[in-house]
């Protein structure tokens, strides 16, 4: 499945902190084919260094995606969960981004010069109302389903609140409501570690070296919560790196560190600083109560189908944080199923471990669309 990048421009947008950004430009794929009556559309929410390459080997040239599977390749495609043969898939970057949707990195049309720190502080639901405008250009009236896993959870409960009559399912996966004190510390470490860089430049380096070694470090604690304790031992453990014995130094000595660091080196090389800055604040101030901490009320008036989906072994989004979410939609009588899958691969899991989930997504899905067909 060959794909190409797509972009809409919308003129503006009104944001939560209160400024106006304009103009927006939104990167996008899409599979599949639209039906007739558009009522097959499922929009795919993308984690946060995601992007909108989410299925298909890309044909943008030059493009650092060109020739690489899109990064939800196993679940988005011909007779996959996601069946391109019955759906019509779109995902696009977030607001933000750095991937061909407006962020901080883009040109600011005032100034003539990339926005860096003026660019405005943005929200979960920023990035959803951005989607909606790019939904509504694409002539959809609903979408079938919104689904997405870690942030893009987040943007697909958003969805179900923001736009009740919008969506007929959303599928939040290895997500939560809002972000714990643990949550929000890994995000301000990465913050810190960019923010303390002498090449970050309060933010104004696009002309300058970017600040790698920071944006490195980040990285690196990041992927530390993707992974579980089991996983890293089952691939790491205590080996060593092309040695037979300790360095005694300050190099690399265990193969973990060795991967760390790879990971940390690739990141800088297709990931704005600055957008990580921005993007992981929008994580931090995103609770779909408001602030109020009553779930209750954020879902009283919502009539739309839940799949939520956890991991056993994921500790950076524990299952009890889904838990939650699906304790409330039963108290309020919501059609929710709920599932928390066996799996040693931590939160990367609903990106690799992705069998038993296909199956679970692929009946749901198939079950939400005769449902829709019979109204």
């Amino acid at each position: 499945m060959i794909v190409e990048p797509q972009c809409a421009r919308f003129d503006s947008i009104a944001l939560e902190c209160g400024t106006t950004l304009y103009p927006v430009e939104v990167a996008y794929e899409t599979y599949g084919h639209l039906n007739s009556d558009r009522s097959n559309a499922i929009l795919i929410t993308h984690a946060f260094t995601g992007d909108a390459h989410a299925a298909g080997i890309s044909r943008a040239a030059g493009a650092e995606n060109n020739g690489k599977p899109g990064w939800w390749d196993n679940m988005i495609g011909p007779g996959k969960a996601f069946d391109t043969d019955r759906y019509f898939v779109i995902c696009s970057n977030v607001l933000g981004g750095c991937q061909g949707t407006t962020g901080p990195g883009s040109i600011n049309i005032v100034t003539g010069h990339p926005y860096g720190l003026t660019f405005p502080v943005i929200t979960i639901r920023d990035m959803v109302r951005v989607q909606k405008m790019l939904i509504d250009s694409l002539g959809i009236p609903r979408l079938l389903c919104v689904c997405g896993g870690s942030m893009g959870g987040m943007q697909a409960l958003e969805w179900a609140v923001s736009f009740p009559e919008f969506v007929r399912c959303v599928i939040p996966i290895a997500t939560t409501w809002r972000h714990s004190a643990q949550q929000i510390a890994f995000n301000e470490v990465g913050r810190q570690a960019i923010m303390a860089d002498p090449d970050w430049c309060d933010g104004d380096y696009y002309d300058k070296k970017p600040p790698a070694r920071g944006l490195s470090v980040a990285r690196m604690v990041g992927h530390i919560t993707y992974m579980s304790d089991e996983s890293m031992r089952e691939k790491f453990g205590r080996k060593l790196r092309e040695k037979e014995k300790f360095g005694f130094d300050f190099g690399i000595d265990f193969e973990v560190e060795s991967y760390l660091r790879y990971r940390g080196n690739q990141f800088v090389s297709r990931f704005d600083a600055n957008s990580y800055l921005y993007i992981t604040k929008a994580e931090d101030y995103f609770d779909l109560t408001n602030g109020s901490g009553r779930l209750t009320d954020a879902f009283r008036t919502v009539d739309t189908r839940f799949l939520v989906i956890s991991f056993t072994s994921d500790w950076l989004y524990p299952s009890y944080q889904s838990q939650e979410i699906v304790k409330v939609l039963r108290r309020l009588n919501g059609d929710v199923a709920y599932c928390d899958l066996q799996s040693n691969y931590g939160h990367d899991a609903f990106l690799v471990d992705i069998a038993e989930q296909s199956e679970i997504v692929r009946g749901f899905l198939e079950s939400t669309a005769r449902l829709a067909r019979a109204a």
